[in-house]
């Protein structure tokens, strides 16, 4: 760690205060173009990915996997966004260099933001569905693509509907929107009885609330007026009214990721962290307090709607040990992000003009300063299959 910090400090070479502001400028940026954003309007017609292209019937096998649910069909923020916000008026994007820089053979960004491929397309893959989960806004959704399903995450989201506004993204409200348009779709290319597999038998994952905490309260200071508590309690009352709505929209077998040890991404340490750039216990504080609230809520909504299967899949302890103990999960450096600096670029701050890639990548539990890197993804994954999804499609 103390070879990462010097690292950086020479790198920085003093602008980290110069950091500060270009990241509260990005988020009052696309605070300012709110009234101009392209809003979801629930129109199939009104936005790209219109277009349903008949393919060949859906793989039964992928890399060997058994497909074990028809579909996976993911909610949320950039953890999970694999591009829709490419197709909307925002600067929250990742769909330039060095973003996809692992990314299949062509190394090319998609607008995941990450080096290569997001937890949803590994658990895709581990349900035996596909390699890569597409976007919903994606141009030319194929028939498989619907049927084996998408993603609506938008990057910068969260359950404050507050948090969606500042950002100029899709609120969760309007992914629900999306998921409406999603279901004629599905009816209209296949009928009836392949969307009514999907909602008893497919998997609804939700994946949000980091971009709450780390951008509208801390960055923002757009709930100044609220404590650490009763903005957590905020936070589980619009995650609730999320996955009510979910489930009521037909959704029989929902998995809620819960809130990460937000504090200790590199971003946030710089931001909160003091001179040491230590994990910021306020953050964490939230976090937690999220997802205690969200354990509770979860069991009400399973009592609200009998037969469904709802579960908390919690991350926090195991993501935390991978930060505070790297080495043992095959990296080097969980402090700094692989972009630039590793202190602060995230989005358009990290891009290929001004930001150097560090040297190996695979030694990186983060890709920048607040996105992990594939491989972190994928060790993030095999851990949520075992421990929650398996029990969820048993």
């Amino acid at each position: 760690m103390a070879m990462g910090m010097g690292r950086a400090t020479r790198r920085m070479q003093g602008s980290n205060s110069v950091s500060v502001l270009l990241v509260s400028l990005l988020l009052v940026a696309a605070a300012t173009g709110v009234s101009s954003r392209a809003t979801y309007t629930g129109s199939s017609t009104a936005r790209a990915g219109s277009t349903v292209t008949a393919t060949a019937p859906p793989k039964k096998h992928v890399d060997g996997k058994k497909q074990q649910v028809p579909a996976l069909v993911v909610f949320g923020d950039s953890i999970v966004d694999p591009g829709n916000n490419n197709a909307i008026s925002t600067i929250v994007k990742a769909n330039f260099a060095p973003y996809g820089h692992d990314f299949g053979a062509d190394h090319r960004p998609t607008g995941r933001f990450c080096n290569g491929r997001i937890p949803t397309d590994f658990i895709a893959s581990r349900l035996g569905l596909k390699q890569l989960l597409p976007a919903y806004l994606a141009p030319n959704l194929s028939r498989h693509d619907l049927l084996t399903g998408v993603s609506f995450a938008s990057g910068g989201t969260g359950y404050d509907p507050l948090t969606a506004q500042l950002a100029s993204v899709i609120s969760m409200t309007d992914q629900l929107r999306m998921f409406d348009d999603y279901k004629a779709r599905v009816r209209a290319a296949a009928g009836d009885a392949a969307l009514s597999e999907i909602l008893a038998r497919g998997v609804f994952a939700v994946c949000a609330g980091s971009d709450d905490v780390a951008n509208t309260y801390f960055t923002m200071r757009a709930r100044s007026s609220y404590s650490h508590a009763s903005y957590a309690s905020l936070i589980v009352a619009h995650a609730t009214a999320f996955l009510d709505g979910l489930l009521a929209a037909g959704a029989r077998r929902v998995a809620v990721i819960s809130m990460p040890p937000i504090g200790c991404v590199p971003s946030q340490r710089t931001l909160s962290g003091g001179m040491g750039r230590e994990c910021s216990p306020g953050h964490n504080e939230i976090a937690e307090l999220v997802n205690a609230g969200m354990g509770t809520a979860v069991e009400s909504l399973k009592a609200r709607h009998p037969g469904a299967r709802v579960t908390l899949m919690d991350i926090y302890g195991y993501l935390l040990d991978m930060m505070v103990r790297p080495d043992g999960y095959g990296f080097r450096e969980s402090r700094l992000g692989c972009c630039g600096t590793g202190m602060m670029e995230v989005a358009v701050l990290c891009n290929g003009v001004t930001s150097a890639v560090c040297g190996d990548v695979e030694e990186y539990l983060f890709w920048d300063s607040y996105h992990p890197t594939e491989k972190a993804y994928r060790i993030l994954v095999d851990y949520v299959y075992d421990n929650y999804l398996k029990d969820l499609i048993a």
